[in-house]
């Protein structure tokens, strides 16, 4: 396949150690990648984002063949990942580099974005306004090496810290079981 077919998303969902293994090992998925965007500030450090004064977000940018795996996909997987409706943080993970985002790479992700958001919000799921926000992609930071793919370098603290966190009760209780 050529690299020119592949395309890009990303998503902003609270702790990105979490956000990993929801979109990865799907077919058509090419790479999913944790780390920063939103700010302005070049290269920032993980430190330096969890200070809440760089503008950053934690997130994550998946690599994707839109012939194997459909944008409107990546879109329903992310939110079934999250609370959509707190606009402080997600779960135990509070402040502003744990807020939720969708940002978009071209017109038709923002469109796309946009009427995923607004069918959520029309489909009686929550009482609660969705709060997540839909932005215009800014540049990506690739997060430390440690923090890519937390979930399998580190199988038993991830389940702990995703039980622990209220991550996974969240979902099974408003999604079904999506908890992997």
């Amino acid at each position: 396949m050529d690299d020119n077919e592949l395309k890009k998303a990303t998503f902003a969902g609270g702790c990105f150690w979490c956000m990993v293994s929801p979109f990865d090992q799907q077919p058509g998925i090419h790479q999913v990648v944790s780390g920063y965007t939103g700010g302005d500030i070049e290269n920032p450090t993980y430190e330096q984002v969890c200070s809440n004064k760089t503008g950053h977000l934690e997130a994550v940018q998946i690599t994707y063949d839109p012939a194997v795996f459909s944008y409107d996909h990546l879109l329903n997987i992310f939110w079934s990942q999250i609370d959509p409706t707190d606009p402080g943080g997600q779960f135990h993970d509070r402040g502003e580099s744990y807020q939720t985002a969708i940002f978009y790479h071209d017109e038709e992700q923002r469109e796309k974005a946009l009427l995923s958001k607004k069918e959520l919000e029309t489909c009686g799921k929550f009482s609660k306004p969705i709060v997540t926000e839909i932005r215009k992609a800014k540049p990506f930071y690739p997060a430390e090496e440690y923090h890519q793919d937390y979930y399998k370098k580190n199988p038993l603290h991830y389940k702990i810290y995703r039980k622990g966190s209220g991550r996974a009760d969240f979902i099974t209780q408003h999604w079904g079981d999506k908890n992997e």
